[in-house]
């Protein structure tokens, strides 16, 4: 599980828990100027991951980690498939973050807020 913020014009996404060591990565940190927006979307979790890059992948029990799929890098950290949401990302190492998080409609609203031009 991931949890999210903002925090000075900055999306920060912090694993929790074993999740840190399952994704080999506890903290990303983006400028809201490189998030295009976001989505809940736990059907995701049922296509392809791509080839695992780095981190975990247990078919139907966890994915996590870095996986590159067509020619995208992706990060991936979902266990629960219904709190997955997906964050789409411009001009950054990953192209898209697919985490899994508590409240998936709190957190994309917080995003969409965030994220939207002044």
């Amino acid at each position: 599980m991931a949890r999210v913020s903002i925090s000075g014009g900055t999306l920060v996404v912090e694993m929790e828990g074993l999740h840190k060591a399952w994704a080999m990565r506890s903290r990303i940190e983006i400028p809201l100027a490189n998030v295009r927006g976001a989505t809940l979307d736990p059907g995701i979790v049922h296509g392809s991951k791509g080839i695992k890059r780095l981190g975990t992948h247990m078919p139907g029990v966890i994915t996590a980690g870095s996986f590159q799929h067509d020619g995208d890098r992706i990060f991936w950290d979902v266990r629960n498939p219904a709190g997955a949401v997906v964050i789409e990302l411009a001009d950054e190492d990953f192209t898209r973050l697919v985490i899994e998080v508590a409240d998936p409609r709190a957190v994309v609203r917080l995003i969409e807020q965030a994220a939207r031009p002044v």
